[in-house]
């Protein structure tokens, strides 16, 4: 069966439906040429497409921190099912990042499957990589500011904003190998879940591939970058607060080494073995 290569970009490709299984969804072998297909037009981007659209991505996730400051503000439901209710409400902002259309850092560590095929140089990811990272940073910022001065976090009498610093505490208080290490189990359910949006032929589908592993890694207290960007500086200008600059990127390094590990080797790679690397002719040789 011939490919049909990715026209547009990820999460509103258009898949074939020449082969649909049994269950009507697109088999991980043809997901993986997918992903790689994508990975190939997302690193050729041009400059000022990327980093608009990396801005935005970093106001979308920015809006799934912002509503899960306030869910689990005065929650009284205990620990599990208030983590349970925020993980749902920060699924908001992959969802914008996948339906809406635009560049996070962390879902493109998948472009590592188009990188390890020799379809992508290793320029062209890095330059991916740091010109959405930077992008998904101004974007956060962004959001950080025009929260910060819309006077929102003063519900429930400064509640949320005690939230939000209590956040950003718990954030920096890691140590490096505990943001690595929860860095990496976070952008493995991330890739995941984006991986998963291309077996979905719907909008519907897409949401629903999204919201279990996002809400997993929300409650199960793992870290991803480009929710902190949002997240620790949001509660650092809260009141009370002794969190710098220093401390911001003491949680940022490690989380974004454990991110591209997740991402990029945990699935990125994995899936390239199975379904993209030439065994035969390996074998052959």
């Amino acid at each position: 069966m011939s490919e049909k290569p990715a026209d547009q970009e990820l999460g509103t490709i258009h898949l074939s439906r020449e082969e649909p299984s049994a269950l009507d969804v697109v088999p991980p072998a043809h997901i993986a040429h997918l992903v790689e297909n994508v990975g190939v037009k997302k690193a050729a981007m041009p400059l000022v497409p990327m980093l608009t659209l990396g801005i935005l991505a970093g106001a979308f996730i920015a809006f799934g921190g912002m509503f899960y400051t306030l869910v689990i503000t005065g929650s009284e439901l205990g620990l599990g099912p208030t983590k349970l209710l925020g993980g749902l409400a920060f699924s908001l902002g992959l969802i914008l990042v996948i339906v809406g259309g635009a560049e996070l850092f962390t879902g493109n560590s998948l472009i590592v499957m188009a990188w390890a095929d020799g379809k992508v140089s290793l320029a062209g990811l890095l330059r991916n990589w740091g010109i959405v990272y930077l992008g998904n940073l101004i974007g956060a910022l962004g959001a950080v500011v025009l929260v910060y001065y819309s006077g929102s976090l003063s519900a429930g009498n400064g509640a949320v904003a005690e939230t939000a610093r209590s956040i950003a505490e718990g954030k920096v208080a890691l140590g490096f190998g505990q943001a690595f290490v929860r860095g990496v189990l976070c952008n493995t359910l991330v890739c995941l879940a984006v991986w998963m949006c291309f077996a979905a032929h719907s909008v519907s589908g897409k949401v629903s591939a999204i919201i279990f592993p996002i809400t997993a890694f929300v409650a199960l207290g793992f870290e991803h970058s480009i929710a902190n960007m949002y997240l620790i500086p949001i509660g650092a200008l809260q009141p009370g607060s002794t969190i710098g600059i220093a401390e911001m990127f003491g949680n940022l390094i490690p989380v974004t080494l454990g991110n591209i590990v997740g991402g990029g080797i945990l699935v990125a790679a994995v899936y390239w073995l199975v379904y993209l690397r030439k065994w035969e002719e390996s074998a052959s040789r």
